[in-house]
């Protein structure tokens, strides 16, 4: 009788058990999936606005194997690209970076949005033989994306955007952006005022090259105060990790500025959601003739961080990923 008693109160308990896990996964489903989230963000150099009819994009091949190598190894789920590219002999860095880790994509050409007409400027890119801009590739679906122009701010000839879009990842929706700005503090306003109407109140992850110093006026409204937490420097409070410029062909390390930066805007406090973050894609490949090669003429900047999202955002203009 006693033993028939344990039995069933063991049979019971092992059915609550079971209840309260699929309650929790109804309910909480982030709860489940807490795993952190690997991002990055990289500026890959395109080689030039005349690469496209040069052909002289400083070895962009060798440098899309070092880049793929490395994003595989870091194991990354997200990465905010800038100067993505295309060419009619390049193809679309952008899609061939995805296509080689079995990611979505999406990509905003820039450099010729110069006219504000997409006729003349789909046909000088066409002359050219060449466009660029941000790109987001993810390990998650994207299910929503937009191409917002930035002010020239007295650059007439220097178009910039933000790209953001809408990633459906295990923790719930998250917005991301990628963008490459001139470094005017009038764009970075611009780019702070897009975010906060787009939000709503989902998490967001903010990567690019701002082409600004950290302490610059320029950088000023990316701060703890304004909602964005720069994820490396939470985690490397005296390093400078400084990111650009390095000579392509170097025989050493010419990095001495920080200009790419990966932020985090969340409700959560950030020492509970930024568990690393570092430099990376800062050294380079002998090549078989002996020569030296590094990635980029930037480094790029990792992180490992946990987001938690039940809630909305408002969903963007185009629908249905890549």
């Amino acid at each position: 009788m006693t033993q028939l008693f344990w039995r069933l109160v063991s049979s019971i308990l092992s059915c609550l058990q079971r209840c309260s896990a699929v309650v929790v996964a109804l309910l909480c489903p982030a709860v489940l999936s807490a795993d952190p989230i690997k991002v990055a963000t990289f500026n890959l150099l395109h080689g030039g606005v005349f690469s496209g009819v040069t052909g002289d994009d400083q070895n962009l091949e060798h440098r899309l194997e070092m880049v793929v190598a490395e994003f595989q190894k870091h194991h990354l789920d997200i990465i905010g690209i800038q100067e993505a590219s295309s060419s009619r002999r390049r193809g679309n860095t952008a899609a061939r970076l995805a296509a080689a880790l079995g990611f979505h994509y999406v990509y905003a050409p820039a450099s010729f949005r110069i006219f504000r007409n997409e006729y003349v400027d789909t046909f000088v890119s066409w002359l050219m033989n060449f466009d660029e801009g941000p790109a987001i590739i993810s390990r998650f679906p994207i299910t929503a994306w937009e191409t917002h122009d930035l002010p020239r701010c007295g650059r007439l000839t220097d178009p910039r955007v933000l790209l953001a879009a809408t990633v459906r990842t295990p923790q719930g929706p998250v917005l991301v952006a990628s963008t490459h700005t001139s470094g005017d503090p009038c764009q970075h306003q611009h780019v702070v005022e897009i975010l906060r109407r787009m939000r709503g109140n989902v998490p967001a992850l903010v990567m690019g090259d701002f082409n600004a110093s950290e302490h610059s006026p320029a950088m000023a409204m990316f701060t703890r105060e304004h909602g964005f937490i720069d994820a490396y420097r939470m985690r490397n409070r005296n390093l400078p990790g400084a990111t650009c410029y390095q000579r392509p062909f170097a025989a050493t390390q010419t990095a001495s500025r920080r200009i790419d930066y990966l932020f985090v805007i969340s409700e959560k406090a950030a020492t509970e959601q930024i568990h690393t973050s570092k430099v990376f894609l800062d050294a380079p490949r002998q090549l078989p003739n002996g020569q030296t090669l590094w990635p980029s003429d930037h480094y790029g900047v990792f992180a490992e961080v946990s987001i938690f999202s039940q809630g909305t955002i408002r969903e963007v203009g185009n629908t249905a990923g890549q």
